[in-house]
Order: C-alpha cells, then sequence, then structure tokens
C-alpha cells in the first residue's frame, strides 16, 4: 500500500459524534477522510483497500495517560503477587521463582486484601531467596519487602528504614536504585516489549511514561523511546528543575511522578489529619508550596509541562499554594496556557478543583483505585475513615473544569481501559461517577489533551483527525448518556450520541481484534 492509498472499513459502528449510525471510515495517509455509511463510503473511493468488519465496534484508541513501562514488563513476564493471600503464600511464591543470574522483581501484594495481614520477616525472606536478591513491591509501589542481598548502607541510614518490615520512603528509593542497577539489559528489553505489546492488545495507542531518578532511571527510558514501532510513548522526567536534563531527554515535561507525596496504602500520603487506622503518623511531605512555586515557573519559563504526583489533602493544598505562588510570578495566562498536570489528585475539594482549573490544570487520574480500595469496605476506609468517601471526585473535577485523563498507574492497577471506563462511570461513592460518554472521552480525547495536544481533532473518529483507533468484538452496545445503564444502542441519527459497549458489572468487558496508530496496525488479534 501506499503512502497515499485509502484504507476503507465497512460494515462496523463506528463511534462518531453527531453520527450514531456511522458504519464506514476511510483513511488515507495516516489521516481520517471520512465518516458515514457503507454504499456513500465505496461510491467516494472506488479503488480504496477494503477492510471487512463484519459488524465490529470501531472506536478512538485509548491513551493511558500514567504508566510505568518497565516495571509493568516486569510483572508481566515474572512473578505475579496479586493473587497471594498471606505471607506463607509470598514466601512460598518467592521460594519457587529464585533462581541464580537474576534479581527477582515481583509485584502486588496487598496485605490489606489477605486473609492474616502479618508480613513476612526479612529473616523469612532471606531463607525463602537464599543468595538471590529479591524486590517485592507493595501494590501501590510506594514501599517493598527486599531480601538483606539487596539492601545498601545508603537505604540503613534513610527515612523509613526498617529492619525487618517494608521499606518506605528515602530508604525505600535507595532500595530501588540497588534494584534498578541490578537489572540486566536484557531483562530490561524483555520487560519493556511485552509492556508495549500488551497495550497495544488493550487498544491503546499512546501512554504517558512517567520516569524519573527515582522510578526508573535515564537509561531506562532512552530504551523505551528506542522502542518506536507500538504506541507512542510520551515521556515525562520528574526530577524538580531539571530543565537542562528534560531538554537533553527530549521529554514532554518535567512532570508525572514527581512526587509531593506518597500513597495512602503505605501511609505515605500527606494529611492534614492522621491516618485512621495509624493515629501516629500523617504521611510525609516531601514537597513544600515554595518548591512547587518555584518548579512551576521555571517550567512555564521554559515552556515545558510540570506536574506533581499528589493525593493526600495536605499534598493537594501544598500544591494549590504553589500554585499561587507561581502565578505571582509567570502571571496566570501563562501558567493556564502551559497546561501543566496533576498526577492521581484524589483528595481535593470543590474549592480547589476551580482554581485548579482556572490554571488550565490537567488531573491524570485513576478510576481502578477506586475499584479496588473504594467504598464503605475498602481499604481507603481502613485507612481514611469517613474521608474515604470523597476520595476520587470525578464528576465534581469535571464540573469544575478540570480536563480529566484517565490511566492505569500500571503496574498498580492493570492494563484494562474498558475496565477504568466502567470504574469511573460505576464510582463506588455514588454521585462521585461519571456518564459512560465522559469517562470513554477522558480515556481517549482527555489524554491527548493532558499531553498538550488539544487540536480538537485527536482522541476523535472524524474528519482530519489522525487514524488512532482500535476495533473491538463488543456485540451489546448502549447509548452514552448518564443513563446508559438502561438505554440500548438506537440506530436513531437524531439521537446524535454515539454508541459504547455495556459496562455493568455482569457485562463482558470488549475483546481488542485491532489497534491502529496513524493508519498502522501495530495489533491485530
Amino acid at each position: 500500500m501506499t503512502e497515499d492509498s485509502t484504507t476503507l472499513l465497512l460494515g462496523g459502528r463506528v463511534y462518531t459524534p453527531g453520527s450514531p449510525d456511522a458504519t464506514a471510515m476511510a483513511i488515507t495517509g495516516g489521516t481520517i477522510v471520512w465518516v458515514g455509511q457503507d454504499a456513500p463510503a465505496r461510491a467516494l473511493h472506488p479503488g480504496a483497500e477494503i477492510v471487512d468488519l463484519d459488524g465490529a465496534f470501531v472506536a478512538p484508541a485509548f491513551v493511558d495517560a500514567h504508566v510505568h513501562a518497565t516495571a509493568t514488563g516486569l510483572h508481566h513476564t515474572g512473578l505475579d503477587l496479586t493473587t497471594v493471600r498471606d505471607a506463607a503464600g509470598l514466601l512460598a511464591a518467592v521460594r519457587d521463582a529464585a533462581g541464580p543470574g537474576e534479581v527477582l522483581i515481583a509485584h502486588g501484594w496487598d496485605e490489606s486484601r489477605w486473609t492474616n495481614p502479618r508480613l513476612p520477616s526479612r529473616a523469612e525472606l532471606d531463607a525463602a531467596a537464599g543468595d538471590v536478591p529479591v524486590y517485592l513491591s507493595r501494590v501501590d509501589v510506594h514501599s517493598a519487602l527486599v531480601s538483606s542481598a539487596l539492601v545498601t548502607p545508603e537505604a540503613r541510614a534513610a527515612d523509613g528504614w526498617s529492619p525487618d518490615g517494608p521499606l518506605t520512603r528515602e530508604a525505600h528509593h535507595r532500595v530501588r536504585e540497588a534494584m534498578r542497577a541490578a537489572i540486566t539489559p536484557t531483562q530490561r528489553a524483555r520487560a519493556q516489549r511485552a509492556f508495549l505489546d500488551t497495550a497495544a492488545s488493550r487498544g491503546i495507542v499512546s501512554v504517558h511514561e512517567c520516569a524519573g531518578p527515582d522510578i526508573s532511571g535515564e537509561q531506562d527510558l532512552l530504551d523505551l523511546l528506542a522502542l518506536a514501532d507500538g504506541p507512542e510513548v510520551v515521556a515525562y522526567w520528574g526530577e524538580h528543575g531539571a530543565i537542562d536534563t528534560a531538554r537533553r531527554l527530549g521529554v514532554r515535561g518535567l512532570a508525572g511522578d514527581l512526587f509531593v507525596d506518597g500513597a495512602i496504602g503505605s501511609r505515605t500520603a500527606a494529611l492534614c489529619a492522621p491516618y485512621t487506622d495509624a493515629p501516629s503518623t500523617s504521611g510525609a511531605l516531601y514537597l513544600d508550596a515554595a518548591a512547587i512555586g518555584d518548579h512551576l515557573a521555571a517550567c512555564t519559563d521554559a515552556g515545558l509541562q510540570a506536574g506533581f504526583h499528589v493525593i493526600g489533602d495536605a499534598a493537594v493544598a501544598e500544591v494549590v499554594e504553589g500554585f499561587r505562588i507561581a502565578e505571582k510570578s509567570v502571571g496566570q495566562r501563562a501558567l493556564a496556557s502551559s497546561h501543566h498536570r496533576l498526577e492521581h489528585l484524589e483528595m481535593v475539594t470543590p474549592e480547589q478543583a476551580g482554581a485548579l482549573a482556572s490554571w488550565g490544570v490537567a488531573g491524570s487520574m485513576q478510576p481502578q483505585f477506586d475499584a479496588a480500595w473504594g467504598g464503605t469496605d475498602g481499604m481507603y476506609a481502613t485507612r481514611l475513615g469517613e474521608r474515604a468517601a470523597a476520595l476520587n471526585p470525578f464528576a465534581m473535577l469535571a464540573s469544575e473544569g478540570v480536563v480529566l485523563a484517565f490511566g492505569s498507574d500500571a503496574p498498580v492497577t492493570p492494563l484494562d481501559p474498558w475496565a477504568s471506563v466502567r470504574a469511573g462511570t460505576y464510582h463506588r461513592t455514588p454521585g462521585s461517577g461519571l456518564s459512560a460518554r465522559a469517562s470513554f472521552t477522558a480515556h481517549t480525547r482527555g489524554g491527548h489533551r493532558a499531553a498538550g495536544i488539544n487540536d480538537g481533532l485527536t482522541g476523535a473518529l472524524v474528519p482530519g483527525a489522525p487514524a488512532h483507533y482500535a476495533v473491538w468484538d463488543a456485540p451489546d452496545l448502549v447509548v452514552a448518556t448518564a443513563d446508559s445503564r438502561v438505554q440500548r444502542w438506537s440506530t436513531d441519527p437524531r439521537a446524535g450520541v454515539p454508541p459504547l459497549p455495556k459496562l455493568d458489572d455482569n457485562a463482558p468487558l470488549p475483546t481488542c481484534l485491532r489497534t491502529v496508530r496513524a493508519g498502522r496496525v501495530i495489533y491485530e488479534a
């Protein structure tokens, strides 16, 4: 096929605003040139290559607005701890998987779901692993169980050190450095390829890699960016004030996991009041308002996106104050036009949301957090008590004008965008969820917008847009309105509303048949 040749997709159900009965789409040179019905499509493009969709559902491809590629790939290619339910099960899994030659890296244990929350001691882990260095990250990746073979003097001297339990805070950062140094080039290449292949197979055409000196390292990021034949990798580097590093690496911004605080599960998210289940701590604050303001102003002046990992209410308050400081330096217009972003943003008030919207901030959020840990009986309620009901307020943020971009934070939650759309719609706190259509938009167009692409086209199936789309086996569609739980798909063009798959808990989620980036197939079932 030549660069200017046309591909014609016929006999599908195309998700396109204003034309809910569209069944055909034409693509030329990686750009959508026509959307409508089959017969006019054939007449307008007589020499096109025909792709018979056989009733499949065609939709904009997903964007995952927060990932960690190598860590996720290591999770996919190695030991999975998400199904472990007690210390004995974890130790048995390590004993079976530990082998000479490579550090054992595993992810996903969550003692809040165990039958017995007792964690194994370091001595028990050493006995199970032998001489093999072992790094086992908690599901939120803000703490880890490690064997003695991986402990460094720097970790022993750092805040968050424990002689026997999981490491948190700075001690965790130091031991994670040792783990990264132990990864072989072969391990890294295998993990990154597995991640990109998995993302493409889930209908994901773009991922926002949240790298940084405490997360993955420069070589890891450069190796990932060199793999250009799958989903687009939009790179962020989470380091305070590192303008020269950002330019050298060619990243989109100094954003992503630039930590203002930690995570609720590891009790390191910074809170205004102590944790309900641990009254001796209110978490950890890693950056204050002055440092946040300096970073925002420097990135604004340099033409870079800034952003922060922020979860707890004390951390969000610090970030909002940092924006106020930056506004005094660079002005509201310049601040807003830079499209800065915040990752997670779980504990935020309507007043704070309105202020963030006025500064043009995008909220990169993970709906599967609520599905996994929300509700009256989940981990959030255990850690925070009645404060948990206000977490992840998608509807409120959207109503205040904050641009939402959905993602997974993989490996924290799975690369499963339809599950995220469902979680964003069926929030476990009534009134906090979005319509199915708004959740889907946040996981498609919203991701492009969060990366600074706001051309009104990218992320939609309309003429002139890049041909980023996925084809799905999704036999049961409903109209994507606020009451989509009961409405069936209508072919009446007067509705003006495109269809979406059923998303309720009993409905099977769609299966990806093909993923296409700019007209090029990157996954075929």
